[in-house]
């Protein structure tokens, strides 16, 4: 088999230079594989997408209506946007990406999701700093949107509420940053977060002092480069009604 390589696309940005990347990969029979680098940290890849994809199914699942408003909290390849819009229920789904390049990488159709996400019209692409929106004093996330109340906020861009890729996102995890979120959210509504580290009970413990309920779900995929079995977690707050 021949090994192929591509690099994308690379640009810089204020958090470092990121990257796309599209390879073969020998152990899976040459299947692709499209991979994200934030200078020499691996930020992503579509070879692991079965928890971002549950963050998404898990939060709706947890939701009743048949015209809900979603949030999603970074674009990435967009696995965690692709699963929410499969959902019939689905009215809005507005993605806040900080970095245009990811946004571009979609619009441009060089990542398998892009042109699934920005030909839907329930879909918006939003270049912001999510963290910005969900703390600030604003009803809603979007202010270019007349939808103040989102049913459910997914976020994924940290590694974990503990690891971030900046150290001033540190500050949503925190009772304060989880109640100004809270208040973004419709009664009954859900905030569904995905990290890649084991549950983490003081975290728990955390959103339910924000949120009427919580709970930690481990998420286990296939890992064959160690030949066994991985795992990341899916964080659910529920409002109350």
């Amino acid at each position: 088999m021949t090994f192929n390589f591509e690099e994308l696309d690379h640009q810089k940005t204020p958090l470092g230079d990121i990257s796309l990347r599209r390879r073969a990969e020998p152990r899976l029979d040459g299947k692709i594989i499209y991979e994200v680098k934030l200078d020499d940290e691996f930020l992503m890849s579509s070879l692991f997408t079965e928890a971002e994809i549950q963050l998404a199914t898990l939060a709706l699942a947890a939701l009743e209506g048949n015209s809900l408003d979603i949030i999603v909290g970074g674009l990435g390849l967009g696995y965690t946007a692709a699963a929410a819009l499969k959902n019939p229920s689905v009215n809005t789904l507005t993605v806040i990406e900080v970095m245009q390049p990811v946004i571009d990488w979609h619009r441009r159709g060089l990542v398998p999701l892009g042109q699934e996400l920005t030909s839907d019209t329930r879909c918006s692409l939003v270049r912001g700093d999510f963290f910005a929106f969900a703390s600030s004093s604003t009803d809603g996330f979007d202010p270019t949107s007349s939808i103040r109340l989102a049913h459910a906020v997914l976020l994924d861009i940290d590694h974990s509420p503990r690891h971030w890729l900046n150290s001033e996102n540190s500050a949503f995890y925190s009772k304060e940053g989880l109640l100004s979120l809270a208040d973004k959210l419709h009664p009954g509504g859900i905030f569904g977060l995905w990290s890649n580290d084991p549950p983490d009970a003081e975290f728990v413990a955390l959103l339910n002092s924000v949120f009427q309920t919580a709970e930690a779900h481990i998420v286990t995929f296939t890992n064959p480069y160690s030949n066994d079995v991985s795992s990341n977690t899916v964080y659910l707050g529920h409002k109350s009604r």
